[in-house]
């Protein structure tokens, strides 16, 4: 596998950009994320994944290893292919799948073009524990976060409260205090409702 390309920007579209590396001019598929993040600068270095078919093979680049990484888990899914997942990285910011993925967040992986309902619970059912390992601590806090804010809105739920008005009332606690535990976050919302 080629695992990256250092070399002279040739051309640069949003949809793939030509690199020389050493006279030999590589046609690279990026998606949009990457594409804001290369500059117009002669020097470009991207990380790289090579798909080989029978009929083609074909190299997708990434301006972040993060990015890639969560390239490489979406198309391990049944369902998603390498266009798909091309799509959802130019849709959406790599951490904001990974969260969506982290926090089983079916309506943000929905929204990307092509992603049926089926398919985006099968993303986030298969990728949610492998996209933790591959995230770093500060993406996983905010999936945390997530988690908490769901499990304290359950627990209201369950005590008798409109889960409409507490969802108000713990989105208020956690942009006070976004490192609250789900008892503190319960304890602030039974006070305030």
């Amino acid at each position: 596998m080629i695992h990256h390309l250092k070399g002279q920007l040739i051309e640069k579209n949003p949809t793939y950009v030509v690199i020389d590396c050493n006279g030999v001019g590589y046609t690279v598929n990026i998606s949009l994320h990457t594409y804001s993040l290369i500059s117009d600068s002669e020097s470009i270095n991207l990380y790289t994944y090579l798909q080989v078919k029978e009929d083609a093979h074909t190299l997708y680049g990434f301006a972040e290893k993060s990015e890639r990484e969560i390239f490489k888990l979406l198309i391990s899914v049944s369902g998603v292919g390498t266009s798909t997942a091309r799509t959802m990285l130019s849709s959406l910011h790599p951490k904001e799948v990974s969260e969506a993925i982290a926090t089983g967040d079916v309506p943000t992986i929905q929204s990307v073009k092509g992603i049926g309902a089926k398919t985006a619970q099968r993303v986030i059912l298969d990728l949610k524990d492998k996209v933790l390992k591959v995230l770093g601590d500060g993406e996983v806090f905010v999936s945390q976060n997530n988690t908490n804010k769901e499990e304290a809105l359950s627990a209201l739920e369950i005590l008798g409260y409109n889960r409409r008005q507490a969802g108000k009332v713990v989105d208020k606690i956690l942009k006070e205090n976004p490192e609250s535990t789900v008892e503190s976050i319960i304890k602030l919302a039974l006070k305030k409702l």
